[in-house]
């Protein structure tokens, strides 16, 4: 099989791709893979250091607040369609995927234009421009949530597959997790965090969680409060009578999480944004969580994303308007002293867990193929 896969401008948009690449490899050790993006961009940085190739393209996406600038992203547009052709003729794949992201849309375009199998995936609940612009033009449209579904016009061409997620999510165990973290069968762990950057609300909100869980130690912890929490994090805590290095080992505060399948599988409730790769990693091991969707992201996205499990019972939901500390460590101590809701929950999460994504893909476009 030869392939060549697009996606771009953030890690949810790269890590299915990669994820995709990585099962094609697996089963398929003598297939051909190409990336397309763009130069200096996210995908550069990450699809090298996976060893993957990359072929380059220059296009940005859509200016939603200064549209004058979209005639310069039209003109990329066009141009990076014609230098897509040229990639697709010389490399000659039997199929394109794309997996979102302003990249993706001329890969694809390029390729149905020169009669190529091409497929996308989304990886939201709420569809991006993209994925409805190249829907109808393309043989499958993998989707990662049922409620995509009525953001289609065309339903026959939609897969059920769930996001694409790298083999350690699915395969860890929370018994080993648990014991190489040193924690017993009957602590209550909780993790938190709000990406690579940090989440300014979260790590707020977590600053007197923190401080009221050090003093009263309901529950062990970790806290990941990325890049930006690290300029403030400690000083805020510090001003609530807390100091970082004075923490117990139940209670850490993190600038990262290194080892997130293995803390994933630990944790008894998991506290975080809604992003669709996370919600993916929550799903395949059927955690409980505490979603706080990010306000600031486009067509409110993660707001579907967590509302797709919350209907199912899968997670609770609370809006950043809605969000403070007493609600949170409220929350927090309900789960707790609530077994069978949290084991409700729990099965819930399971049951709409998809940790075979990659694999059902890679199936579909092997039956696109036959």
């Amino acid at each position: 099989m030869k392939i060549v896969l697009a996606g771009g401008g953030t890690a949810g948009h790269i890590n299915p791709a990669l994820a995709i690449a990585q099962i094609v490899k697996e089963k398929e050790p003598d297939s051909e893979i190409l990336f397309v993006g763009n130069r200096g961009a996210m995908e550069d940085t990450l699809v090298t250091r996976a060893g993957f190739p990359i072929k380059y393209i220059k296009i940005r996406g859509l200016d939603r607040r200064k549209l004058y600038n979209n005639f310069t992203t039209v003109r990329l547009f066009i141009r990076a369609v014609k230098d897509c052709k040229k990639i697709l003729r010389d490399f000659q794949p039997d199929i394109v995927v794309g997996t979102g992201g302003y990249v993706s849309g001329p890969v694809v375009y390029a390729a149905a234009k020169l009669g190529i199998h091409t497929c996308i995936h989304e990886q939201n609940a709420y569809p991006g421009v993209t994925s409805r612009m190249l829907a109808g033009r393309v043989r499958r449209v993998f989707i990662s949530f049922e409620d995509s579904r009525a953001y289609f016009k065309k339903k026959t061409n939609l897969v059920l597959t769930g996001n694409p997620l790298r083999a350690e999510f699915s395969s860890a165990d929370r018994e080993t997790a648990r014991r190489e973290l040193g924690l017993g069968n009957d602590d209550f762990y909780v993790l938190s965090f709000g990406g690579s950057l940090g989440a300014a609300a979260l790590n707020r909100v977590m600053t007197g969680v923190i401080a009221e869980n050090y003093r009263r130690r309901d529950f062990a912890q970790c806290h990941a409060m990325g890049k930006l929490g690290v300029e403030t994090m400690p000083g805020a805590l510090k001003a609530k009578g807390v100091e970082i290095s004075a923490l117990p080992d139940s209670i850490r505060v993190n600038d990262y999480i290194y080892d997130m399948p293995r803390q994933i599988a630990a944790a008894d409730v998991m506290i975080c944004r809604a992003g669709a790769i996370t919600l993916g990693e929550i799903t395949a091991q059927g955690k409980a969580a505490v979603l706080i969707p990010s306000p600031n992201v486009t067509h409110n996205h993660q707001y579907h994303n967590a509302m797709s499990l919350a209907k199912q019972g899968a997670a609770v939901v609370i809006e950043e308007k809605d969000l403070t500390e007493e609600k949170l460590y409220g929350t927090i101590l309900a789960l707790k002293r609530d077994p069978k809701r949290l084991r409700s929950i729990r099965a819930a999460s399971a049951a709409m867990g998809l940790p075979d994504a990659a694999k059902t893909i890679w199936e579909s476009m092997k039956d696109i193929l036959k």
